[in-house]
C-alpha cells in the first residue's frame, strides 16, 4: 500500500501544479504518524499519507530540477561521450555529458570518418546551439518524456568543423557518473574483443543479451524479436541477472563461508549492473536479488510482493520519473504478476507429483511463469506498441534456454576468444528459428490502440478474476473439510 500511494502522489504531482507547501505537510504527516503509535489504524493511515505526499514532493523537486533554459545562440563547452555511436541516415548519434554542469544531451554529429571513430570516454570540445527536448509521439510513446526519464535535458546538432577530440577534466561531474563512465568504457573494451568474431546480427544479439548494448540491433532484427514476443531477452532484466546469480551461487557453493559468499555475489551483481548501464529493470533486479541473497542468510521468505514494493520505493525516491518509464512499468508488472499468479498455477499439480516428475515440473514452471508474466505485461505492450504476440509461450520455450546458453557461452568466450564460433552458431540458430516463427501466419496481432482507461479496466478484470479464483478455492476447500 505505501508503494501504491507513493505512485499516486507522483502521478498527481506530475499533472497537477499546485502551489502548496509540500515539505511542511510531509514533515507534519511524519510527526503525526509517530505520535499515533498507540492507535494502529490511524497510524497506518498517517503512514500511507506520508508516502503519498513524499511522492508528490519528489516529483515536484524533480520537475524543478529539470527546468533548464539553454541560450538562444551557439555556446562552447566540453563534453565526454557516454554511448557507442549509432548510425543515422545523415548523422552519428551519441549521448554526451557536459563536464561543466553534468547535463546529458542527445548529440547528432555530421557523419564522417571522425564521428564514426568515436568511442565511449572520448573527450570533446564542441560549439553548437543546444535545443530543449521537443514533443514527439509514436503511438502512445512520448519521446520527450523518455528523454526526461533518462536524464537528457536537450539535444544538439554539431557540424563537422565545430567539434574536435580533446582531453577534458571530469572533476565537474558526479562520482556516480564517473563510475558509470568507467564501467561503460570497460564494456566497450569487452565488446571490441568479440566484435570481430561475430556476424553483424549475432554480435548485436550477444551485445544486447550479455552486456546491455542495443546500439547494433537493426530494425529488422528488433521486429523479429518483437513479433515473436522475444524482445524481453534483448533487454537485460531479472531473467539475465537470475541466470548470473544462479551461476555465481554454484561457483561459491558451500555453507562454511556463506556470509562472505553472499556478499561477494551481491558485489558482483552490482558490478554487472554498472557494467550494463544501470537501466531501470537491471537496478530493480539487482536490488531484489540483493535482498534475496541477504534473506537467504536467515532462511526467511526471500522473494515477495513486499520485496518488490520496497525496490519500487527506493527506485522512485532516486528518480520519481521512473514511474513513467515503459521499462519500469513492464518490469514491475511482470514480476508482480509472477509473484501473485504463479502460486495459483502451481496448485494445479500436487507438490509430490511435481517433485517426482522433474521434466513435468520444468515444463509446468516454464508455462506458469510465461503465462503469469504475459498476463502482467500484455495490456502495457498493447498500449505502447500496439501488438500482441500469439506465440509467446512457444517462443519462451526456445529463447529462455537459448539465453541461458548464450550468457554462459559469452562468459566463456570472454575468457577463451577462440570459442567464439560456438557462440556464433547458437545465436545464429536462435535468430534463424525466431525469423521462421515471425513468418508464421498470425504470429502477432497488430494495430491495437487501447486507451489508458481500457488498459486500467483490463487490469481491473484480471484482478477480479484473481480474487474470484481465490474465493472459489477457499470455499471449495472448506466444503470438503471434515466436521
Amino acid at each position: 500500500m505505501p508503494a501504491i500511494c507513493m505512485m499516486v502522489g507522483i502521478i498527481i504531482g506530475d499533472y497537477l501544479m499546485a502551489e502548496i507547501p509540500l515539505l511542511p505537510i510531509f514533515i507534519g504527516m511524519v510527526v503525526v504518524s509517530v505520535l499515533l503509535w498507540r492507535f494502529e489504524v490511524l497510524q497506518s493511515v498517517a503512514i500511507v499519507m506520508c508516502f503519498f505526499f513524499l511522492g508528490w514532493l519528489l516529483i515536484s523537486w524533480q520537475k524543478e530540477k529539470s527546468k533548464i533554459t539553454w541560450p538562444e545562440e551557439e555556446v562552447a563547452y566540453e563534453a565526454v561521450v557516454m554511448s557507442e555511436p549509432v548510425v543515422k541516415p545523415k548523422t552519428m548519434a551519441v549521448d554526451i555529458l557536459i563536464t561543466g554542469n553534468g547535463q546529458k544531451l542527445k548529440c547528432y554529429l555530421y557523419k564522417d570518418d571522425r564521428s564514426k571513430a568515436l568511442r565511449i570516454g572520448d573527450g570533446l570540445k564542441v560549439q553548437s546551439k543546444i535545443n530543449p527536448n521537443s514533443d514527439w509521439y509514436s503511438g502512445n510513446f512520448n519521446y520527450r518524456r523518455y528523454l526526461e526519464i533518462h536524464g537528457f535535458s536537450g539535444n544538439t546538432f554539431v557540424s563537422s568543423w565545430k567539434w574536435q577530440k580533446a582531453q577534458v577534466s571530469l572533476s565537474g561531474i558526479s562520482r556516480l557518473e564517473r563510475s558509470k563512465l568507467f564501467f561503460l568504457k570497460l564494456r566497450s573494451s569487452i565488446l571490441d574483443r568479440i566484435r570481430n568474431y561475430q556476424s553483424a546480427d549475432a554480435y548485436a544479439v550477444v551485445a544486447a543479451m550479455a552486456l546491455g548494448d542495443k546500439s547494433a540491433l537493426t530494425k529488422e532484427l528488433k521486429d523479429v524479436y518483437s513479433i515473436t514476443g522475444a524482445s524481453h531477452v534483448l533487454a537485460l532484466s531479472g531473467l539475465h541477472l537470475g541466470i548470473i546469480y544462479t551461476l555465481l551461487s554454484l561457483l561459491v557453493r558451500g555453507r562454511r563461508w556463506q556470509m562472505a559468499s553472499q556478499l561477494l555475489i551481491i558485489l558482483s551483481i552490482w558490478a554487472f549492473a554498472f557494467l550494463v548501464g544501470l537501466s531501470t529493470s537491471v537496478v530493480r533486479s539487482a536490488m531484489m536479488l540483493s535482498i534475496y541473497a541477504l534473506m537467504s542468510l536467515g532462511h526467511r521468505d526471500k522473494m515477495s510482493v513486499n520485496t518488490l514494493a520496497f525496490s519500487a520505493i527506493v527506485l522512485l525516491i532516486f528518480n520519481p520519473l521512473s514511474l513513467f518509464d515503459v521499462g519500469f512499468q513492464m518490469s514491475f508488472m511482470a514480476v508482480f504478476a509472477i509473484l501473485i499468479l504463479y502460486p495459483l498455477f502451481e496448485g494445479v499439480f500436487s507438490q509430490e507429483y511435481l517433485l517426482s516428475h522433474r521434466i513435468v515440473r520444468w515444463v509446468w514452471a516454464m508455462v506458469t511463469v510465461s503465462c503469469a508474466a504475459q498476463i502482467g505485461v500484455a495490456p502495457l505492450i498493447a498500449y505502447y506498441f500496439g501488438r500482441f504476440s500469439t506465440y509467446f509461450l512457444l517462443t519462451n520455450f526456445v529463447v529462455i534456454p537459448a539465453t541461458t546458453l548464450i550468457l554462459y557461452l559469452s562468459l566463456l568466450v570472454f575468457i577463451v576468444p577462440s570459442l567464439a564460433y560456438l557462440l556464433l552458431y547458437v545465436v545464429g540458430l536462435l535468430n534463424s528459428v525466431l525469423t521462421k516463427m515471425a513468418a508464421l501466419p498470425g504470429a502477432s496481432i497488430d494495430g491495437l490502440t487501447p486507451t489508458v482507461l481500457q488498459v486500467v479496466m483490463v487490469y481491473v478484470i484480471i484482478a477480479s478474476c484473481y480474487f474470484l479464483v481465490l474465493f472459489l478455492r477457499k470455499n471449495s476447500k472448506g466444503a470438503y473439510m471434515p466436521t
